[in-house]
């Protein structure tokens, strides 16, 4: 055997030294830990987090005075900057509010669909019908407004239906039982902007059929 192998000196042992609480990586270690802790906490804070606000017990309509009786308050969460975009629950309703647009049943309320009558620019009328409404012509739904004239004499061709109006909020439907005389007596009120009641009055006070057709996926 070589006597230069023997001669090499033996390789020293090196000894696993404990890390101390200056050793960078264990502090990187704690600071990890430390801080997905204080994630999860505010995860858990964030999810536990609502809000109550008002909630439309049934659909609201333009015109409508808003009372107790037609909300209830819900816990909800909603982000930063989200609250004040609807009518929160931690103030009581305002006084002598009115409905100024639309909220269908279980909708949290919009802050901007609550104001007062003199914020409205529509009235409701009441279109009486020779023919039933379907089923979908519910209180606010959304309804377009047709007028057939009556036929004339035999020499003049019969006018066709023309459209009144377009997407009117149903805030009534009456539906009497039909009488002996086979009259059914059916209205529906509509919300009529007032740019749009010359047509729609006209039209009542003439002979003719009025109708009211449900716009698809507004009511039912």
């Amino acid at each position: 055997m070589d006597s230069a192998v023997l001669d090499l000196p033996a390789p020293v042992a090196q000894r696993l030294r404990r890390p101390g609480w200056r050793d960078p990586r264990l502090l990187v270690g704690v600071a990890m830990v430390a801080g997905s802790v204080a994630l999860g906490a505010w995860a858990v804070q964030q999810a536990q987090h609502t809000v109550p606000v008002y909630v439309a017990r049934d659909a609201l309509v333009p015109g409508q005075r808003l009372g107790p009786d037609d909300v209830v308050v819900a816990d909800v969460q909603l982000g930063a900057g989200e609250l004040e975009h609807y009518l929160s629950a931690q103030e009581p309703l305002p006084t002598d509010a009115v409905v100024v647009r639309v909220v269908g049943d279980d909708e949290l309320v919009p802050a901007d669909a609550v104001g007062g009558a003199g914020d409205l620019d529509v009235r409701a009328v009441a279109i009486p019908l020779e023919r039933a409404p379907s089923r979908d012509v519910t209180v606010g739904a959304l309804v377009d407004v047709w007028f057939t004239p009556a036929a004339g004499s035999a020499d003049e061709p019969a006018a066709p239906p023309r459209q009144l109006a377009q997407a009117l909020p149903v805030s009534e439907v009456v539906r009497p039982e039909r009488g002996l005389g086979g009259v059914d007596g059916t209205a529906v009120h509509v919300v009529v902007p007032e740019e749009q009641m010359p047509q729609v009055l006209a039209a009542l006070a003439s002979d003719g059929v009025l109708d009211v057709v449900a716009v698809p996926g507004t009511g039912g």
